[in-house]
This record gives C-alpha cells, structure tokens and sequence, in this order.
C-alpha cells in the first residue's frame, strides 16, 4: 500500500444528518415531497446529481443550480464556526500522513472540503482533496478515488480507502483499492456492501492499529 484516501462526510465529519436536513427543508419550503428512497440515494451523488434528483424526483420547483446554491449556502452556514469534527479524525488523519501520501475524495463541493482542512489545520498534510464536482460521475462511480490517486501519482490498487456509505464503498471497491469501512451510524450502509471490503471499523480511531502502526 502506497497511500491512504479518505473520504469527508461520514468519516471525518459528522455531517449526513446536516446534508438530510438541509435537503429536506429546501424541499418542503419549494413544494417538494420528500420519498423514501431520497436520503440514501443523494449520498455520494455529486453536486450536480442531486440537485437534479431534488428537482426531477422530489419536485423542488427550482432550477437544479439554484437548488444547489441554496442547500451548499445553508450547508456553509452551518459550517460557520466550524465543521462538525467527529472525534479522533484530525489526529487520525493527521497520523496516518505522517506515515503515507493522503487525499480526500468526497461529494462535497470544494469549498466544504477547504472549509474542512482550514478549521482542522490540516491542509498542509493533505496535498490532494477532489470533489465529485470535478469528476464526470460521483459515487458510486469510482471517478472521484481515481482522480485522487492519479494525483497522488499512485495507482488505485496500491491505495487504501476509508468509507462509511453504500455508495462510497461501491465506489471504492470498483475503483480497486483495499477498502475499510467505518459504517454510518445513522445511515447503516448495505452489508453486503461491506461484507466485501477489507475490514469494518467501529472508528475512525481504529485505522492506524489496522494499517499496521
């Protein structure tokens, strides 16, 4: 293994709540319905993708760019003093660069991520942060984990990945690389999704131990 990758909601930042919640109150404030199915599959979508979703399939009657400004508007509010941290992630990851190259590829726009790395101190040691934005697909298509390891300048199958959804670890998984799964609490990703990654983690905490150091 020649690095680790990392995804940011769910993993280092406690913020699928927020997302459902944002998402939600958009839609019931623009004439929205709210389905069953909505909540998990925006997760890992890109930008671009649930924005539409939330246009064509729960009826916000709003053009999807202007759903998109709206939620990520909201989104940076609530980010105001900082994001919402969860416990162990900045000293976990703050270790685990000082032992290998790290990216972050996640479906937050960048500047979620840079609000991420400013409030933590970490940008520094995290030399590569790719948005789904920047990719043609998100999650569960590997786009985004590929792109973060062609800059890294190491191959997909000698990196590392760190996931707590469905969509995540699919797409990790099809992108190749050793897989460990941190599940979302609130949002219990597929077993048998997990049941082929690499290792299941009840924390973030637990990684350095798992990667051998």
């Amino acid at each position: 293994m020649q690095a680790v990758i990392f995804d940011m909601d769910g993993v280092l930042v406690d913020s699928e709540q927020l997302w459902d919640e944002v998402r939600r109150s958009v839609a019931a404030s623009h004439g929205g319905t709210w389905n069953a199915e909505a909540t998990r599959a925006m997760q890992g979508m890109s930008t671009p993708e649930w924005a539409a979703y939330l246009a064509e399939e729960v009826g916000v009657a709003l053009p999807p760019d202007e759903i998109a400004d709206t939620v990520i508007a909201e989104m940076r509010n609530r980010y105001a003093d900082a994001p919402p941290v969860l416990p162990g992630a900045s000293e976990t990851l703050s270790r685990i660069a000082s032992e290998y190259p790290v990216a972050i590829a996640s479906s937050s726009p960048p500047v979620l991520i840079e609000s991420f790395l400013t409030a933590t101190g970490l940008a520094p040691q995290v030399p590569v942060a790719v948005s789904s934005e920047q990719v043609a697909k998100g999650k569960p298509a590997p786009d985004v984990y590929l792109e973060a390891a062609s800059r890294l300048g190491v191959h997909a199958r000698e990196c590392a990945a760190v996931e707590d959804s469905t969509s995540g670890l699919q797409a990790a998984l099809a992108a190749g690389m050793t897989v460990f799964a941190v599940p979302n609490p609130h949002f219990p990703p597929d077993r048998t999704v997990v049941a082929k990654t690499h290792r299941t983690l009840d924390g973030i905490s637990e990684l350095p131990a798992a990667l051998g150091f």
